[in-house]
């Protein structure tokens, strides 16, 4: 199904269980986002790939921290993505290269663990985001010290992704006069609760490694944005739970790039940040 007619069905869907008024203020959360998993012969979207090299413009800089450089992690082809995106990004975007400091992986620097023990896990020297003009791209090899990934080229289903359980954006989420104090203590899980059926609603997303939508914290915290800035006023740009080559420290944990919303619309991707989800 195209967009409009995938978030009419999902409105339809939604009023059946929460009421009309409820559910249209309900979907009015409902970001349009990406699973990415291998893809099939044909399958492809664009460019849009977990590792490899970088795409940038020829004379763009290697991003780095404190002169260490990143490692490209992943590649998302936004001109292949626009038919669902809309308004959320300049049209001819293009490729959006993400970077982080690679201190974990099989391939990383040692040098580059000690680097990352001055930082927070969220500070952004430690991640970066690049846009490509798709036509001006060339793939780049990497400076020494950082690290390569072999490639896995990505399909990319769309859909309709709504917040976290825990995400701050409920509390925008205007629940009606029916609501008692404890649903709006939580209204996450309040509205999750009567959505029993949700994981059958139309243009779910249910990879774990997702473009746009949401991002998802499995130990139920929200995104780490910098010092007294607002996270609803943040728009989710990657997540991904991990890849058998590169993972986050300690136990595990979830990589998430997140931007604020009036600079992905202008398309200043400089202002990206990492919003990592440790355990």
């Amino acid at each position: 199904m195209d967009p409009e007619t995938t978030r009419s069905a999902l409105r339809d869907f939604c009023a059946e269980r929460l009421g009309a008024d409820l559910a249209a203020r309900f979907v009015r959360l409902a970001r349009p986002g990406f699973e990415l998993t291998a893809a099939g012969p044909g399958e492809a979207a664009g460019h849009s790939r977990f590792g490899g090299r970088a795409m940038l413009e020829p004379g763009t800089p290697w991003p780095t921290c404190e002169g260490f450089p990143l490692s490209l992690i992943a590649v998302l082809d936004t001109d292949a993505l626009a038919p669902w995106l809309h308004d959320v990004l300049p049209a001819g975007t293009g490729l959006l290269n993400f970077f982080c400091l690679d201190a974990d992986s099989e391939q990383c620097d040692p040098a580059s663990y000690e680097l990352s023990l001055k930082y927070d896990c969220f500070h952004p020297q430690l991640g970066k985001v690049i846009s490509t003009r798709s036509a001006h791209a060339v793939e780049t090899d990497p400076p020494a010290r950082s690290s390569v990934f072999d490639p896995v080229v990505w399909a990319a289903a769309p859909g309709f992704d709504f917040p976290d359980t825990w995400d701050p954006a409920w509390g925008t989420l205007d629940l009606g006069p029916e609501a008692d104090d404890m649903a709006r203590a939580m209204p996450g899980q309040y509205v999750e609760e009567l959505l029993a059926d949700w994981a059958r609603r139309p243009g779910a997303l249910v990879s774990e490694d997702i473009a746009f939508g949401w991002p998802k914290f499995p130990t139920g915290s929200s995104p780490m944005v910098p010092w007294g800035e607002d996270p609803t006023t943040y728009h989710h740009l990657l997540q991904l739970s991990g890849q058998d080559e590169w993972y986050l420290g300690g136990d595990g944990g979830w990589m998430h790039w997140s931007i604020p919303t009036d600079a992905l619309r202008a398309g200043d991707f400089s202002r990206a940040i990492p919003t990592p989800d440790i355990w």
